[in-house]
């Protein structure tokens, strides 16, 4: 068969030079990565001959087996499981063209212990390459389920790989590791060994559910011995929670969410009576790189009487907890069962509202005895969890008890909405809220000022979901939320010693000016007024009441969404010298050629302001410039 020669892409050689001089001080990982990546080839093939049973594959005997050559000095990792293609092993192999290899390398810069670089081996999927932290050179040799030929990949983890054809390769996947010599020093150890071997499966490895397989060594003057099986393939959901370790979970939740960091929590359920299943979730302790993207996969593993069915099983858990993994083992689903049938099967509908409550549950314990646990989790995950807020309303309630929001009230301590109404003043009928890009823009927001002055706390909200759900939820505990930047504000209503006529008089003597203004804005803008949420700057805009904010209106477009652009309202501060000398320029010049002018350049400060950009830019700069050029 032809041989033919590969090389691999930049990134690729850089990573395989990284797994050589490895950064890991446990080079043991790599067998865990082998064993992981057989399971799930063992996990595939199950799959695919439920699927379609015309599928030309063995099944009987599904395992994985490790081999050891001494004198060789070679292990080998083999499975029966479904295998690759030629194309696969050049795609899946070769390339790492869908293990986003560059963003592993990225982290890898910035993990800041060998224990965080070591938990992004499986995460980025390159657990195949850490075998080159052990080897001078690994050969792969596969044939696909159903296929009549194989393919052989080998590679020093040079600049180079070779790809060539072969008829003879049993079905599954076998990778041959030719050892580097043993190093202690350095923690590589002598993979070679027997109990080495026994101790990484039996420390990593003990739960899967496939038989991982050896022969141990032959003793003088005996025959061969048999093949033992080195795991106990115990699953742990079915287990009583004193029969398993902190440890051995752990090791589960590493093996399927493919994070070697150990979870923030573990979450055991088990449900009896006419529909009996039993689960076992976790809370990752970090955000998976891709938690917000697109093609970010999510859903939990779904099996069926220990029988895997599905890998990544949405219609268990709702899109706002999709960074839980786990699994859910239940009793009475069909074998076969495919994703259409689970979205309309009422016992997962059912499941799914259980673990969702037990989920938010959980989190709510957290939040009550652990404040630095409930911190990680909130820092991580409280942007997925208040997508909640707006797609789900039965469990609204909860997930506004386990949120938190920052706030005026303290520079590092976020707040609940219970808090903030414990801290209400009194008078202060509504929950106000402030929407921005970060806490430094929206605090320095003219939107602010009044409410600095009068020290009323307002909750400071900076991810893009936060746009939608406050309008979503409305209120909490009888008490609107309310944004500092839409609608008239008067904080000063309950104030008896302030009357409405100060505020009508100077409303008449403005008239003329609001007027004008809203003619030459006519554009822009729907309204001028006169502003009571002002103290220092000349001048905001504002959305009316029900009006979509800007980020809104510009979020539903990136979506694809067209929504017509609405016109805003311009607030003056009556007290500001600027607007009064506007006003004054106003009623003394019948020529305003210049003062349109003016009513531009207030209208775009306001713009800028709030974070938005000028309608033309090179127009404001010119416009500034010139007024600039008049004062020198």
């Amino acid at each position: 068969m032809t041989t033919e020669t590969f090389e691999f892409q930049v990134e690729a050689r850089q990573l395989l030079q990284l797994m050589i001089h490895s950064v890991y001080s446990n080079k043991d990982v790599f067998l865990r990565e082998l064993v992981s990546n057989a399971s799930d080839a063992l996990d595939k093939l199950r799959l695919e001959k439920l699927r379609d049973d015309s599928l030309d594959a063995d099944v009987s005997d599904l395992h994985i087996e490790l081999d050891v050559d001494k004198e060789a000095r070679t292990l080998t990792v083999r499975d029966n499981g479904i295998g690759m293609s030629y194309d696969e092993v050049g795609q899946l192999i070769g390339t790492i063209a869908n293990s986003g290899t560059a963003t592993f390398l990225q982290e890898l810069k910035e993990a800041k212990d060998a224990g965080g670089a070591e938990g992004l081996i499986g995460q980025f999927g390159v657990g195949f390459y850490s075998g080159f932290m052990a080897a001078d050179e690994v050969t792969l040799v596969t044939r696909r389920a159903g296929e009549s030929q194989g393919t052989r990949w080998t590679s020093r983890g040079e600049a180079t790989y070779t790809l060539e054809r072969v008829d003879d390769a049993p079905q599954g996947t076998s990778v041959t590791l030719h050892l580097k010599p043993a190093d202690p020093e350095n923690q590589l150890h002598d993979y070679t060994s027997e109990w080495k071997i026994r101790e990484i499966v039996k420390r990593y490895s003990d739960f899967i559910t496939w038989p991982i397989r050896m022969v141990p060594e032959a003793k003088d003057g005996e025959d061969a011995p048999e093949p033992e099986t080195l795991n106990s393939m115990k699953a742990l959901w079915a287990r009583s929670r004193d029969e398993v370790s902190d440890d051995e979970y752990h090791e589960l939740y590493k093996h399927i969410s493919h994070d070697w960091r150990e979870p923030l929590e573990t979450i055991r359920l088990q449900a009896e009576g006419t529909f009996e299943y039993q689960a076992l979730l976790f809370v990752p302790s970090h955000a998976p790189h891709d938690l917000f993207t697109r093609d970010f996969k999510r859903g939990v593993q779904l099996y069926v009487k220990r029988v895997f069915i599905m890998d990544d099983c949405e219609a268990l858990l709702p899109p706002y907890l999709r960074f839980v993994k786990g699994v859910v083992d239940a009793q009475d689903l069909s074998l076969n069962v495919s994703r259409e049938i689970l979205q309309q099967d009422r016992h997962i509908r059912m499941m799914q509202r259980r673990l969702t409550k037990k989920v938010l549950s959980t989190v709510k314990e957290i939040k009550t005895k652990d404040a630095e646990r409930y911190a990680t989790f909130w820092r991580e995950f409280g942007t997925a969890l208040k997508e909640g807020l707006v797609t789900d309303s039965e469990n609204r309630d909860a997930i506004l008890a386990v949120s938190s929001f920052a706030t005026t009230h303290s520079d590092d301590e976020p707040t609940t909405l219970a808090q903030y109404v414990e801290r209400m003043k009194d008078g202060q009928d509504d929950i106000w809220f402030i929407t921005g890009e970060s806490r430094q823009s929206i605090e320095n927001s003219p939107h602010m000022e009044a409410f600095r002055d009068k020290g009323i706390e307002v909750l400071l909200l900076t991810d893009a979901v936060d746009e939608v759900w406050v309008d979503a939820v409305g209120e909490y505990e009888g008490r609107k939320l309310r944004s500092v930047a839409k609608g008239e504000i008067d904080l000063d209503a309950e104030d008896e010693e302030k009357t409405g006529e100060e505020r009508e008089k100077q409303a008449e003597e403005y008239a003329g000016l609001l007027g004008w203004m809203r003619e030459q804005l006519d554009e822009d803008i729907k309204e001028v007024r006169l502003s009571t949420r002002l103290t220092v700057s000349p001048a905001c805009i504002v959305s009316d009441a029900h009006d979509l904010t800007p980020a809104l209106e510009n979020m539903y477009r990136a979506m694809g969404q067209e929504v017509p652009r609405t016109k805003r309202i311009l607030e003056l501060n009556p007290g500001h010298p600027l607007v009064k000398g506007l006003h004054q320029a106003y009623q003394g010049s019948e020529d305003r050629a210049e003062l349109s002018e003016s009513a531009e350049l207030l209208h775009t400060l306001a713009v800028l302001a709030e974070g938005g950009q000028p309608k033309d830019p090179a127009r404001f700069v010119r416009l500034v410039a010139d007024r600039l050029e008049r004062t020198l």
